[in-house]
């Protein structure tokens, strides 16, 4: 039994892609069966998406576009990631709700309200959150945190490509050693640059904890986890 009845799956969008495809279909498929195997094990997911894999408005803007303009492409971006989330899932037989940061018409997803996010996952549902917070300048990661404290989530779970948060970059330092646990004011003093200050502080304030943990690697490393598992990194109080 998983001490956590309710997690937030934050996702890059560039997880979702390979060399061939923006958007991955065997890779959805294999989200959605980490997803199943966390749902049977009694615990509610909701997910938040990013959309590197097609846009990313900060690095639009580098190039010379404007940041708001950037950020508005990032965040359509993923709307699209979440879309192709949610068609994996109903074609896996797991049922789903996309809502996004902004309006959208015509019936392609529905606007954020916590309280239904909070019925849906209640209900068995899988609920992705898209757009971010809705607004510009912000990241995803303090996308994530901000819909992790309107569901009341006990936990964060951030999948990278790295098993965890290191003393440094470990695909360039081979000496760089990995932290078992870590308090946010020391991830917040040693810059540790794995999800943003905004966020380590939020989930600071609302003690909700961040694991941080390579997902698709061995797809069965999320279950383990919730199973009690010494794997990731794991940030708290």
């Amino acid at each position: 039994m998983s001490k956590y009845k309710r997690i937030l799956l934050k996702l890059s969008g560039e997880a979702l892609a390979s060399s061939e495809n923006t958007v991955d279909p065997a890779t959805l498929d294999k989200v959605v069966g980490i997803i199943k195997s966390v749902q049977d094990q009694g615990v509610e997911v909701g997910i938040v998406v990013g959309g590197g894999n097609i846009f990313r408005g900060a690095a639009l803007a580098e190039a010379g576009m404007n940041r708001v303009t950037g950020d508005h492409m990032g965040m359509l971006a993923t709307v699209m990631n979440a879309l192709a989330i949610s068609d994996s899932c109903r074609k896996n037989n797991v049922d789903v709700l996309v809502m996004s940061g902004f309006p959208i018409g015509g019936g392609v997803c529905e606007p954020v309200d916590h309280n239904k996010a909070k019925q849906a996952l209640g209900e068995g549902k899988v609920v992705i959150f898209s757009a971010g917070t809705g607004a510009p300048c912000f990241t995803t990661d303090t996308g994530a945190t901000l819909r992790a404290i309107e569901i009341g989530a006990q936990a964060v779970f951030k999948a990278t490509k790295v098993d965890g948060v290191y003393t440094a970059d470990p695909m360039k330092d081979p000496s760089a050693t990995r932290y078992d646990t870590l308090s946010f004011d020391e991830a917040i003093s040693k810059n540790l640059q794995i999800m943003d200050t905004s966020a380590f502080a939020m989930c600071r304030e609302h003690d909700i904890e961040i694991c941080v943990f390579s997902m698709l690697e061995d797809t069965n490393t999320l279950s383990n986890i919730l199973k009690g598992e010494a794997l990731g990194t794991i940030v708290r109080n």
